[in-house]
């Protein structure tokens, strides 16, 4: 299963001048409409739809087709309709000219000081007029928004193919930067171990012989140990591996991901903060500060996985 993003966008014309395909509808209307459809990121399914007036009984079909695709993501919908009689100049019929002076007369009579009509106006009203009687059928809008979903869906798979590439990229870099701290642990251990130990002999030296007591000697032994686990990442080293594992299981697997990575991410962020917080050593905050930025990277990516 692909991985997909919540950013996409796609668009469809249908013109009932073309050829209809078999089995396809028969325009009901003449002249052009178009579908678009846009998604940005967004924690939940948020639709919206901009249709015109005529066509607003269609809204709840394309919401339920919608919600049949797509799970999350900020959805725009937008039908436009173009007709072809607005393409020539439209001639007021004798019925409609007497329709107009009679509403005109009646509007004049309340209001004396209102502006009569215009040459234009009628002939705008007429051609609005000659419009009125066609419908696009459900059938041709629904399909035409099939199509326009199918192409978001599509360009939605491109935009998570490669997300998911970046994921894996990001995680290999992760995996070596962790490999790299790894013998760092030890050699920290061991010096200062080291320091301890001259610091003993120091303190047996400015003793001219002496016996310390034993406390001192335990006292010591107890710094260096809390010292040693201080220090030590290795369990940090182990969980990092363990959402290596699965990151890289989720984007393999794919599907509706986002929210579980987004987890994950925030669970490599503390680990790596961790890391950073137990640094005993230059190196090791650099391979901190190294994870953290490729990990805000990834943070800022996964937002807009589904």
């Amino acid at each position: 299963m692909a991985v997909y993003s919540m950013t996409g966008y796609a668009s469809a014309q249908y013109s009932s001048s073309a050829a209809p395909a078999e089995h396809a509808p028969k325009p009901a209307a003449t002249g052009r409409m178009g579908l678009e459809v846009r998604s940005v990121n967004s924690r939940f399914l948020d639709l919206s739809f901009r249709l015109p007036e005529e066509l607003r009984h269609i809204e709840p079909g394309l919401r339920e087709r919608i919600n049949a695709r797509l799970k999350r993501g900020k959805v725009e919908l937008r039908l436009t309709l173009e007709s072809d009689a607005g393409a020539a100049l439209a001639e007021p019929t004798a019925r409609l000219l007497q329709r107009l002076n009679s509403v005109q007369d009646s509007v004049l009579s309340w209001l004396p000081s209102a502006t009569p009509l215009s040459v234009a106006e009628v002939i705008r009203l007429a051609g609005t007029e000659s419009s009125a009687g066609e419908r696009w059928s459900d059938a041709q809008v629904l399909e035409l928004a099939d199509q326009v979903i199918h192409g978001l869906l599509e360009a939605r798979s491109r935009e998570g193919a490669r997300l998911g590439d970046m994921l894996l990229s990001h995680i290999a870099q992760l995996r070596t930067l962790a490999q790299q701290a790894l013998p760092l642990i030890p050699v920290l251990v061991e010096q200062q171990r080291q320091r301890f130990l001259e610091r003993w002999k120091e303190a047996m030296a400015l003793t001219d012989g002496a016996t310390l007591p034993e406390a001192a000697r335990d006292r010591a032994l107890t710094e260096a140990t809390a010292f040693a686990i201080r220090i030590d990442v290795a369990e940090e080293l182990t969980r990092l591996k363990s959402h290596f594992d699965e990151i890289e299981r989720l984007v393999g697997k794919g599907g509706e991901i986002g929210k579980r990575l987004d987890f994950l991410i925030q669970e490599l962020h503390r680990e790596a903060n961790t890391l950073g917080s137990k640094s005993a050593a230059l190196e090791l905050t650099h391979i901190s500060v190294d994870m953290k930025v490729l990990i805000e990277q990834m943070r800022e990516q996964v937002q807009n996985i589904e």
